[in-house]
């Protein structure tokens, strides 16, 4: 039977980020983070007899689902700590000031960090955190040049923003039909709004690559690219 396209919500501005989207498991395999490491970016807990705060979240809240706001920020977390081996402490310091500085609960989720007067307040963050240039980026402010670090400008290539706030993630890149937008099949992997796993799991249970397109009204190089995408998630550790 052909899968339908969904509708996109109607759910507006900061209200988006606050709205559940993924458990835990499922947002771990999009994000390529354990779960349990989720777990503690979310809630935070004990380690070596130190209780430490959430870094995604204000407080604890006992909850194994993620918001939007907190998939998207746990995005730059995976690429501060992987590619560039930023401490987690330095990060949930440098977001616990953003936060308090922009007044939003998931400040690297909001535009502000880029545009306007949140680019003062984000040197003051990262004065303030001693975290020199490494991190985030940079407000210049003598010539007004905003420089992005690398995890910062890899990952504005891939977000589209409305509202001040980002709506959608191109997770292959701009020139990739593969999108992750909480409005659409529930925030999972989608192209045209079909579910990428939908169509990994037809083609692995034996349906021709070509059938599985004509099927669902997608182009060759659509489902191709839905299946890659698919592919090039590797399991993770609970």
């Amino acid at each position: 039977m052909k899968q339908t396209m969904v509708e996109v919500s109607s759910i507006a501005d900061d209200a988006l980020l606050d709205e559940p989207v993924y458990d835990v498991v499922e947002a771990g395999r999009l994000l390529q983070v354990p779960p349990r490491t989720l777990e503690y970016w979310l809630e935070g807990g004990r380690q070596g007899g130190t209780v430490h705060p959430p870094v995604l979240r204000e407080v604890a809240t006992g909850s194994k689902n993620l918001s939007w706001g907190e998939f998207v920020e746990a995005r730059y977390v995976r690429a501060y700590r992987r590619d560039h081996k930023v401490a987690l402490e330095s990060l949930r310091g440098f977001i616990l000031q953003m936060r308090s500085n922009l007044n939003v609960p998931h400040p690297l989720a909001h535009r502000r960090p880029w545009v306007g007067e949140g680019r003062r307040l984000l040197l003051s963050a990262q004065l303030e955190t001693d975290l020199a240039p490494n991190l985030w980026s940079v407000f210049e402010p003598r010539t007004g040049t905003v420089l992005l670090t690398a995890p910062a400008e890899s990952s504005l290539a891939v977000v589209e923003f409305a509202d001040d706030i980002v709506r959608r993630i191109r997770p292959r890149g701009e020139s990739s039909p593969v999108v992750i937008d909480p409005a659409v099949r529930f925030g999972a992997a989608s192209v045209r709004g079909i579910s990428t796993m939908a169509l990994r799991e037809l083609v692995d249970a034996g349906d021709a690559i070509e059938l599985v397109a004509e099927d669902y009204g997608l182009s060759m190089d659509e489902t191709i690219a839905a299946l890659e995408f698919e592919r090039q998630l590797l399991p993770v550790a609970a």
